[in-house]
């Protein structure tokens, strides 16, 4: 194994085999196995996103009065944006690195225009299931997160929103859709609060941003959520999620140019010369934005629309299936791509079911409150859900018929952490675990290997929730005894 840097230059071949080896244990996603991260079609379009990305692979985005053309690329994209979200000719924006930094300059650029007004404690309003880049933003940029309850449906509860909102609110957040359970938040209603607050409205589309428009083209009825609706000022919308550009692709974009001057950044006494950046990165990926206006070029909406007819038709076929298994039911009030499903049935633990269904191959992503398995559906899914369903179908009865799997495997670990109190705890040690993964050369975190001490951090993170799980029941047992 390669640890350091050679002392000797080694064959581009040797590192290209190297490479390709390196991959040999990563998710299996060419063959749909995988349900978040990845967006692949086929090995002809990425050759294709690979080529685009080469072309520019060297070019600076830093300074757009250098890389014309790809400033070009920049304002073609925002453009054909603008449009897809029903925007007017005033609305503007910058391609970024990706979903988190569109997130977090929305929350800088509304900090700073609120300052403007004199708010020195600035708060933001978020659903409970708003991204966590949301509440990265708020460590990073020192806005506290006031929570907005759900609804019924899991959706931002609009009704309670009025009463959250004050004198420091500097934006509200609704997504389209949220990620844990896929349900478009009701953004007519918060852009209704919002305008008449005269509070800014954030659209979170990183997910939907590049498909929901083409589902709605396709025939699907969908609440309004983007520049349609008059409260909306700004929208944040991934090109390498639905929109299949390279990995680095993000938009975020506002209703005109008073919003996004607020954005920007511009530093006029450094000995380097006058400093001005639109975004949070300073050297910006040239083949990022070239393969992001290639894959838009190559689609265009025919392309999209084609595959949203096929990620629709796979995200009917998963949720049609789930709901035929009774001890199953789909979170929420989803409409596409996303979905999360949980057990309705207290002999069936869907952690269990979650880690028979890796045991067949698939790659599952776990929620908590409430709990739960998910998957963020794409076209190439369509081809193998049929073997989804019935291997799901086959776990929930593996799962059901052996009710003592709750306590072993990963699902002993999610079942305590997502359960257990003490939440600040819970995030120490985590982040001391985690931490280790970056330590000096590094450390690997397998949450699917076996439970035991020997079994690296993931026996780690076992054992240190069973410790706290069980400080929490001797200390609630200490309290009864003293009552």
């Amino acid at each position: 194994m390669t640890t350091a840097l050679p002392a000797k230059g080694r064959p581009s071949a040797d590192v290209l085999a190297d490479l390709k080896g390196f991959a040999a244990h990563d998710p299996n996603y060419k063959e749909g196995r995988l349900w978040s991260l990845v967006y692949y079609l086929d090995e002809t379009y990425a050759d294709f996103q690979g080529e685009a990305y080469r072309e520019f692979s060297s070019a600076n985005g830093l300074n757009p009065t250098a890389f014309k053309s790809l400033k070009r690329f920049e304002n073609e994209i925002i453009a054909a944006v603008a449009e897809m979200l029903h925007g007017t000719p005033e609305v503007c924006g910058v391609v970024t690195s990706g979903g988190t930094e569109s997130c977090l300059l929305a929350v800088k650029t509304y900090r700073d225009l609120a300052r403007t007004r004199g708010v020195t404690k600035p708060e933001m309003v978020l659903p409970v299931t708003a991204h966590v880049a949301w509440f990265k933003a708020s460590e990073y940029f020192g806005v506290k997160v006031r929570l907005l309850p759900l609804d019924k449906d899991l959706r931002a509860d609009a009704a309670k929103l009025a009463r959250l909102c004050n004198r420091n609110t500097v934006m509200i957040l609704g997504s389209a859709p949220e990620y844990p359970h896929g349900s478009i938040d009701p953004i007519e209603a918060l852009g209704a609060i919002a305008l008449k607050r005269k509070i800014p409205l954030h659209v979170d589309a990183c997910v939907g941003g590049f498909i929901l428009p083409f589902m709605e083209m396709n025939g699907r009825e969908l609440p309004l959520w983007d520049y349609r609706v008059p409260g909306v000022t700004s929208i944040s919308a991934d090109i390498h999620k639905y929109g299949f550009a390279s990995k680095g692709a993000s938009t975020i974009t506002y209703r005109n140019l008073d919003y996004l001057k607020h954005q920007m950044f511009v530093y006029q006494d450094w000995p380097g010369g006058i400093f001005a950046s639109p975004a949070l990165l300073g050297t910006r990926p040239g083949g990022a934005y070239a393969a992001a206006w290639a894959a838009m070029q190559h689609f265009g909406k025919s392309g999209y629309r084609d595959l949203a007819k096929r990620t629709t038709q796979a995200f009917d076929k998963m949720r049609q299936g789930i709901e035929k298994i009774p001890e199953l039911y789909v979170m929420g009030q989803p409409t596409g791509p996303l979905l999360a499903y949980g057990s309705c049935d207290p002999n069936v633990n869907i952690f269990a079911v979650g880690d028979q269904m890796d045991e067949k191959g698939w790659n599952i992503n776990r929620l908590q409150n409430p709990d739960g398995l998910h998957a963020m559906i794409t076209a190439i899914h369509l081809e193998v859900m049929d073997d989804y369903l019935r291997d799901l179908q086959q776990a929930v009865a593996v799962v059901k018929a052996n009710p003592a799997l709750a306590n072993s495997g990963s699902a002993a670990t999610y079942g305590l952490m997502s359960h257990l109190p003490l939440r600040g705890l819970v995030r120490q040690k985590v982040l001391d675990i985690f931490a280790q993964m970056y330590k000096a050369g590094g450390h690997d975190f397998d949450l699917h290997a076996p439970a035991a001490p020997e079994a690296g951090l993931k026996g780690q993170m076992m054992a240190v929730v069973e410790r706290l799980a069980q400080w929490y029941v001797t200390r609630q047992q200490q309290r009864k005894s003293r009552r």
